[in-house]
């Protein structure tokens, strides 16, 4: 009998590639997911819906989850979170709430569930600003947004849980690649859309912070690693860094790999910015040795390759790209400007008329 499943989170932007990386290793599982559908009419150049592997999808906020739903899992997959600084930063005691609040409430329902495997989607924003070499998962952290702070906390509430539940917290790079509901408030991201729609790349900062990268495909091995990772494989509790060594980058490098890729596109570098909140390298020995059936496996030429042709699909040609709905800020700012949600991030249930 294969495996029971629950995907929080699944209707965002690693939801797809998470589901059908699990439904191709584990074939015969059954896949529930729950999303409270904020962004579940992001699709970029979908041409079916990508919950079409999924057995079953409920709507709701995870703050507020029935444990019913957790009877018969096996393993959970927690992905479901206010997803990025600038979100965290808007809304920052509702990012505690959901984040971290609400994630450590439904670890310890599904201890009491009897679930087997619990996969936590951390981040390695934890490390914040760090200096010399890489970073360690024993290391001292550094977190400087709301994000990061909420993944730290609730990392910890995990690591202290009592009881049997295997609990994984994966501290991911800063993720990239197409998806069926793409993102360009992501780095990677912004630099190819940013290069396709007009020619230039802006990096922000000086070009020089650090930032380790995985596509959401290898995110996805990561996470099915997880879902079945043994006691032995590093203890009950575990946190570790998901990624891969290969893969850290200064900024100004991802901006000329992605003007490599499409000649022409020049690259615009604020030199006078301000210090970055976030530089930091990691180190993914551990990872490494643990998962080494697992490891990434997507390039960051390939990455860009794949955003490329995924853009172009969509006949992507959009300047204010930052303004549009592939920036999750500006959705959730739409949806309150709509009256669909409230400032604690809740839907109204009760659109708001346009004015006339």
């Amino acid at each position: 009998m294969g495996l029971r499943i629950l995907v929080t989170g699944n209707l965002g932007y690693v939801g797809p590639a998470v589901v059908r990386h699990l439904r191709a290793e584990f074939p015969d599982s059954w896949i529930h997911g729950f999303d409270s559908a904020f962004f579940a009419h992001c699709l970029t150049g979908a041409r079916v819906l990508p919950e079409w592997q999924i057995d079953s999808q409920s709507f709701g906020d995870v703050r507020a989850l029935d444990p019913e739903i957790l009877q018969g899992i096996d393993v959970v997959i927690h992905l479901a979170a206010v997803s990025n600084d600038p979100m965290g930063d808007r809304f920052a005691a509702v990012t505690r709430d959901i984040n971290q609040e609400a994630s450590v409430a439904l670890a310890k329902a599904a201890a009491a569930a009897g679930v087997g495997h619990f996969v936590f989607a951390s981040s390695c924003s934890v490390y914040g600003v760090a200096d010399a070499r890489p970073r360690r998962e024993d290391d001292p952290l550094n977190p400087i947004t709301a994000y990061a702070k909420s993944k730290v906390g609730t990392e910890d509430a995990l690591a202290a849980l009592g009881g049997s539940m295997i609990v994984t917290s994966l501290r991911f790079a800063t993720a990239c690649g197409m998806s069926p509901r793409l993102r360009l408030d992501l780095v990677l991201n912004d630099f190819v859309a940013g290069a396709l729609a007009t020619g230039v790349i802006t990096v922000l900062s000086d070009g020089s912070p650090w930032r380790p990268l995985i596509d959401t495909e290898d995110m996805a091995r990561a996470i099915a690693w997880a879902a079945r990772r043994p006691e032995s494989d590093g203890g009950r509790a575990l946190v570790v860094n998901a990624g891969t060594n290969g893969a850290n980058y200064q900024v100004r490098d991802l901006a000329q790999a992605v003007a490599r890729a499409l000649p022409g596109t020049d690259v615009s570098i604020n030199t006078e910015a301000p210090a970055d909140s976030r530089s930091y390298q990691v180190d993914f020995g551990r990872y490494a040795a643990l998962a080494p059936y697992h490891q990434p496996q997507v390039s960051l030429d390939q990455s860009i390759a794949n955003l490329v042709e995924g853009l172009r699909g969509m006949g992507f040609a959009d300047p204010d790209f930052r303004n549009s709905a592939m920036v999750r800020l500006r959705v959730l700012q739409d949806h309150m400007a709509a009256g669909r949600l409230t400032e604690r991030l809740t839907w109204t249930g009760v659109p708001r008329r346009a004015a006339a």
